[in-house]
């Protein structure tokens, strides 16, 4: 009778627990379907903070640094601004000092440049001769005589590739801030022209970050001619590189970084890259941060249990890697610090979980297990995937702008440019004076962009302890 009692009791309760769970949800469905009929941004706060921060700059020193632009090292203009003949009151201006006041601005101005081309022929095979100036960008005559300068075509292919505004926006550009008058299909098929002359380029950084110790990988959907191809991204300390490609399997993977890559690839966890049977993989913590995260508010208190105590070893394997690179443990203490964790994390995975939300993600981590911590054993690594993300972000923008590229013409000048400006970006060197040259030369050259050396100093040590 007792066991009865016992039984039902909990029962009850369990039933209790399940009306508020059940209510907790509808309260949410219905909150969902409200948010869709509101004419609000979808990233706005449903509701507001508890203790919201003051607006406005802190005052004094808790500020912090003040920016200031620096002073101009040259003048080109020097305007007096007189004092006043009197005063609001109606008293006489005493001039006491003068203090300089810088303004920077731009010159809305079109020149015109007039080449004098010399045309003739070889007096020994009678072959026809055109002569050419170093400030050409083509060799084009007669109907196509009248053409942009690689300056204003650079900043052309800045607009669209790496801003990511449309040809006709950038064409709108052109024509307020500098008077010069071009179409969409001008600029179009002159930046076209640009990508051809950086295949060369983009070859080259493909072979180069095949090559690099450490590199992360991603793709995102990108149509080409109305139909969904995928622009895969791999991103290393120097180099990042774009391509859009038909499918989203091994065969692509393996087009961007070759089949038998054998450093650190940095990925989602998606199952394509493990592939890659002689790399070693790192598999994004980020990811399994926010989903423990998101589980914990929606699962009970006690099956809230299993998220947590994950969590908290994550926690603890990203802190160790902050207080190594801080110099505040040696590595030797790094690789200790690994092993207690996996160890502990081993055991939170042996454990069998009641709640199916508990059971996919320890079938989840299991299958990762062997791929969460090598950033651990590999100094130099990144635990998540966040730099890849951050370079694969500027496509998803162009994409919400352009919808993808018409034609596969057009998907080969976008990841070519892309990668380029990228990778000028991430190495601190000017782009727009590299393509300045790049239009103004005859022939198709590689771009000093090359890493001069594939393992630099500080970069990760592959098996620096057995994984």
């Amino acid at each position: 009778m007792d066991r009865a009692l016992e039984e039902v009791r909990q029962l009850r309760e369990k039933n209790e627990q399940l009306q508020r769970e059940n209510e907790r949800l509808q309260k949410e469905l219905e909150e969902a379907r409200r948010s869709l009929k509101r004419q609000t941004a979808p990233f706005s706060r449903r509701k507001k903070k508890a203790n919201p921060k003051p607006n406005g700059r802190k005052s004094g020193a808790a500020h912090g640094k003040h920016h200031r632009r620096p002073v101009p090292q040259s003048v080109d203009e020097t305007y007096k601004a007189p004092l006043p003949e009197r005063c609001p009151c109606g008293g006489a201006a005493i001039k006491d000092q003068i203090k300089p006041q810088y303004q920077e601005e731009i010159v809305r101005k079109k020149i015109v440049r007039q080449f004098d081309v010399e045309l003739g022929h070889c007096a020994c095979c009678g072959k026809r001769l055109q002569g050419r100036h170093p400030l050409q960008t083509s060799d084009a005559l007669d109907a196509a005589q009248v053409q942009l300068g690689p300056e204003a075509l650079t900043l052309a292919v800045h607009l669209n590739k790496q801003v990511g505004i449309s040809y006709g926006n950038a064409a709108a550009v052109l024509r307020m801030g500098y008077g010069l008058e071009v179409s969409r299909g001008g600029l179009c098929r002159a930046i076209a022209r640009m990508g051809k002359k950086t295949e060369p380029t983009y070859r080259a950084l493909v072979k180069a970050v095949r090559q690099e110790m450490v590199v992360g990988i991603d793709e995102t959907g990108w149509k080409v001619e109305a139909v969904l191809r995928w622009m895969w991204v791999a991103v290393s300390e120097q180099i990042t590189v774009y391509a859009i490609l038909p499918g989203r399997g091994f065969a692509q993977a393996k087009a961007l970084i070759g089949e038998d890559y054998a450093g650190v690839l940095v990925h989602d966890g998606y199952s394509v890259y493990y592939h890659f049977a002689k790399a070693l993989h790192q598999s994004c913590l980020g990811h399994f941060v926010r989903r423990c995260r998101e589980l914990v508010e929606i699962v009970s208190v006690t099956a809230a249990a299993f998220p947590l105590a994950v969590l908290d070893q994550l926690d603890k394997a990203l802190a160790v890697q902050d207080r190594y690179e801080a110099g505040e443990i040696s590595l030797h203490g790094q690789f200790t610090a690994a092993g207690r964790i996996e160890s502990q994390m081993d055991q939170l995975l042996e454990r069998h979980y009641q709640t199916k939300a508990n059971r996919r993600l320890a079938k989840h981590l299991a299958h990762e297990f062997p791929h969460l911590f090598t950033f651990l054993h590999c100094p130099g690594v990144e635990a998540t995937n966040n730099r890849t993300e951050r370079e694969i972000r500027p496509a998803v923008r162009a994409r919400q702008l352009c919808g993808g590229s018409r034609t596969w013409n057009g998907a080969r000048t976008q990841q070519n440019l892309t990668s380029v400006l990228r990778t000028c970006q991430k190495q601190g060197k000017s782009s727009f004076d590299l393509i300045v040259d790049l239009f103004r030369n005859p022939q198709s050259i590689i771009l000093d962009l090359l890493p001069s050396s594939l393992s630099p100093p500080g970069g990760p040590k592959l098996l620096a302890a057995p994984l």
